[in-house]
């Protein structure tokens, strides 16, 4: 059976779209240097891991959930720690994900991102194979009633190719097709837990496949944890508590305005601290940046924390073959972008040629 959303495009969708595609493309312009980009990235990173494991009632704070992944632990916080350093794992082979060359998303990729958010292992997580049911923490009342384990594999496929289809088409607005793969995911609830951490990651996935990374400076997850019950309102959708009888055909504007309105705001906020962030450097590298490919964009961030640099670093950071890496910096050191150090491959390192120091 064919996976069709059933929404409409409104007056405020619109204009929420709009403001999205205007922070985007401001953002993408700003003269941003390589150190405060990856600043930018990594605190987005640790925001999204506080407030993605907070929604699922992790009760570490932001300072502590920094603790915990430079090593720090805390009293009878054990599974919350395990929770933060999962999720964090996660976001890094999302980042691996991102930059992969295809545009496609896999079954496999989602089933990692899972066994990673739950277990830490970097393996295919499989979908659970019974029923499974939400009830609310207070009374015990059924909230949610997912679809039978039977129906999972194929939904879920459907949804895969759905959305690999839309990007493709380019047809429907990205962040709608974002929108819409969180919400079907949830909806489907292929597994017995994880199933709203795994939904943002792929949300994520969408966006930065599909030219709406930003950079990689911006967090949804904020905007749902400030007003939980509004992202819980919204997603509850239909006439019924059962997938069957109501939630499979269900219009889902309101959520799909909610998501945008959300993403909306968080753009809009990365624009204006993206814009402080340019505003505090005298110096514009835009015009030196594009000089660059996008590989040697992500091998800067190397630079900014050491002064020379192995391939093996450079294949983990890219996600490629070591041989590819080898070949990489070969060309590099023939175009004057980096420079070679010893010959013997276990002592062979990188530094960066004078041009582009300036960058880090």
């Amino acid at each position: 059976m064919v996976f069709t959303p059933n929404f409409q495009i409104t007056a405020a969708l619109t204009k929420f779209l709009m403001d999205i595609e205007a922070s985007r493309q401001a953002v993408s312009s700003l003269p941003i240097t390589v150190p405060v980009l990856t600043s930018l990235r990594e605190s987005a990173r640790l925001i999204s891991t506080h407030y993605s494991t907070q929604i699922e009632g992790n009760r570490l704070t932001q300072e502590q959930v920094e603790d915990v992944l430079q090593g720090g632990t805390f009293p009878n916080r054990e599974r919350d720690e395990r929770e933060v350093k999962y999720y964090y794992q996660a976001l890094g082979f999302l980042d691996a994900l991102i930059r992969a060359e295809t545009a496609q998303i896999s079954e496999l990729d989602i089933q990692t991102l899972h066994g990673l958010v739950m277990d830490g292992k970097k393996g295919s997580s499989p979908y659970r194979d019974s029923q499974n049911v939400i009830k609310d923490s207070g009374s015990g009342s059924i909230v949610y009633m997912p679809p039978e384990a039977k129906d999972v594999s194929g939904l879920m496929l459907n949804l895969i190719d759905w959305i690999n289809d839309e990007v493709s088409k380019a047809e429907l607005p990205v962040p709608i097709i974002a929108a819409i793969a969180h919400y079907q995911f949830a909806t489907i609830h292929p597994y017995y837990d994880g199933n709203g951490r795994t939904a943002r990651l792929l949300t994520n996935l969408v966006l930065h496949k599909s030219g709406y990374g930003l950079k990689g400076i911006y967090s949804l997850e904020e905007y749902y944890a400030t007003n939980l019950q509004a992202y819980y309102n919204a997603l509850t959708v239909g006439e019924s508590n059962n997938y069957y009888f109501g939630r499979e055909q269900a219009d889902i504007t309101g959520w799909i305005v909610y998501f945008c309105k959300g993403m909306a705001d968080a753009f809009a906020n990365v624009r204006l601290k993206a814009s402080e962030a340019a505003k505090g450097k005298k110096t514009d590298h835009s015009v030196l940046l594009r000089e660059l490919d996008q590989r040697q964009k992500q091998v800067l961030s190397l630079f900014t924390k050491s002064k020379y640099i192995t391939t093996r670093e450079i294949a983990e950071l890219l996600n490629i073959h070591i041989r590819t890496a080898l070949n990489l910096c070969k060309k590099w050191v023939d175009s004057d972008f980096i420079t070679q150090h010893g010959e013997a491959n276990k002592s062979r390192k990188y530094e960066l040629a004078d041009k582009w120091l300036e960058l880090v």
